[in-house]
């Protein structure tokens, strides 16, 4: 089993998919040419680089439709009273009184230090499908937990996600 992608990063998925297929494979295959035409290749700096660039980019290509092919699709509907992926949730941590701002993404997507929390994370597990006002138990691991009460919850569309990660 693969990640868990929504149609939506599957859609950026197949996006980087083209354009590094159309525009950035052209440039990297334009790239080696011109190095390669400066003469003796042992020697020859920008044609290692153009060729190493051109190779990522393959690679790339071929990691993204690998993870196309492996992908679980799971929905990023919830109630509208729930919280759901691309959700804004601000919750309540007990232990430090303070108020803390998520927003809840796939795996794919997860950035902490940007408020962008992965389903996958331990904050993400505890309060997916939770309510306004619940107290939920957040597991870090057999010896360390916390509880946190969901503040509120502002639904958030497709449209204001962020780009896919890059590995």
């Amino acid at each position: 089993m693969g990640e868990k992608l929504t149609r939506s990063d599957v859609k950026k998925i197949e996006q980087e998919i083209e354009h590094r297929r159309l525009v950035v494979r052209k440039e990297a295959l334009e790239a080696v040419k011109e190095a390669r035409a400066h003469g003796d290749l042992s020697e020859n700096f920008e044609y290692h680089a153009a060729k190493k660039d051109k190779n990522a980019n393959e690679s790339r290509i071929r990691y993204l439709e690998r993870m196309l092919k492996n992908a679980q699709i799971i929905s990023d509907e919830s109630r509208p009273d729930e919280v759901g992926i691309n959700d804004t949730v601000v919750v309540y941590c007990e232990d430090d009184d303070e108020e803390e701002t998520y927003r809840l993404v796939t795996s794919i997507r997860g950035n902490s230090l940007a408020g962008l929390i992965s389903t996958e994370s331990p904050i993400g597990k505890a309060i997916l499908r939770h309510r306004v006002g619940e107290r939920v138990t957040v597991k870090v691991n057999e010896n360390y937990s916390y509880d946190v009460e969901i503040r509120s919850i502002t639904k958030t569309g497709e449209e204001d996600t962020d780009q896919i990660r890059r590995f």
